[in-house]
């Protein structure tokens, strides 16, 4: 089970790390992500330097965010510039999409985001959702009748052969239900050492986080703050809930939702274009929420945004089953 580490990243980051995985390896408790739509390239490089500038040392990519190069690229210019010493000092994520969720294309996956990222390695190689389409470049969205049946077991024995190279420090999945980890940790023999999924209070995963707990399996959020939306409302920043708890404490609604998911035991990526939004992003460490502040969070109307559907073109008809993707466990 993951917990956090006593000591911080470095001598002037404030970010505690989580020990993750069966050899506790260090994972920053809050990095960057950096899916952008639509993307613009100097906008994320930039991202990316200033958050290493403020002490982020975890930056999340993906094949399918397009934005491998970049950050390759910008990770290169930090270390430079002296912003980090080594590569050693960053962790990085990235991840396989659909097209790529097949047992011959996986290695060749991560070859070419490592040729993209300029690095011999990631921290951390995740399945990006447990699905498979036929094999072609990534995108989205993507159509419903090219969905095949996934070879889950060949697939992850793939991600093993990843780890078992080297080119992948630790392996993981996103995305995953209990229903889908019972069936990877049927027949993995390398357990996926995280799992990240959409986590914020407004989405609480309370079953998938006791599964993951008990099975040892560190659970990392995406949209912490709420950001995968489908309208112009933020259901976090406008949380009446959260803004109370917050004016309350001096805080924004951003950091009770961050804070809250820290207490939860699990990591975050939040992407953030802003310097003060980055900056602030790290305020969440040196205070804690009351019971009372909890109990309240606990009573937020629970919503899931991102889905399954959410990837598929609205027209066709897919000949597989994919309801056991899109389970809503609250």
């Amino acid at each position: 089970m993951s917990s956090p580490a006593a000591r911080s990243i470095t001598c002037y980051s404030k970010i505690p790390e989580f020990l993750v995985g069966n050899i506790g390896q260090p994972m920053p408790a809050v990095g960057l992500g950096t899916a952008s739509h639509p993307f613009v390239a100097e906008d994320v490089r930039t991202a990316v330097l200033t958050a290493l500038e403020l002490g982020y040392r975890h930056i999340d990519t993906a094949a399918l965010y397009a934005s491998e190069r970049v950050v390759g690229e910008a990770m290169a210019e930090a270390v430079r510039r002296g912003v980090v010493v080594s590569r050693e000092e960053l962790f990085v994520t990235s991840k396989v999409w659909c097209t790529q969720c097949h047992p011959e294309l996986v290695l060749p996956s991560l070859k070419e985001s490592l040729m993209n990222l300029q690095m011999e390695y990631v921290d951390l190689y995740l399945i990006h959702w447990p699905m498979a389409i036929k094999p072609s470049k990534p995108h989205f969205p993507m159509k419903r009748e090219d969905i095949v049946p996934m070879d889950l077991s060949g697939v992850w024995q793939a991600m093993e052969e990843c780890h078992r190279l080297g080119l992948a420090k630790m392996i993981g999945v996103s995305n995953f239900t209990t229903k889908k980890l019972q069936e990877l940790l049927a027949i993995a023999k390398i357990p996926p050492a995280v799992n990240q999924v959409e986590l914020n209070p407004t989405w609480q995963q309370k079953k998938l986080i006791e599964f993951c707990n008990d099975k040892g399996i560190h659970v990392a959020a995406y949209s912490p703050l709420g950001g995968q939306r489908i309208s112009k409302m933020n259901p976090i920043r406008q949380s009446d809930i959260l803004e109370e708890i917050g004016k309350a404490r001096g805080k924004s609604a951003a950091q009770i939702s961050l804070r809250w998911i820290y207490e939860q035991g699990a990591s975050m990526v939040a992407k953030s274009l802003k310097r003060e939004r980055l900056k602030e992003n790290l305020g969440i460490f040196d205070w804690e929420l009351s019971d009372e502040d909890r109990f309240k969070i606990g009573q937020i109307a629970q919503r899931k945004l991102v889905t399954v559907q959410n990837l598929l073109c609205p027209e066709g008809i897919s000949c597989v089953d994919i309801s056991d993707v899109d389970v809503l466990e609250i």
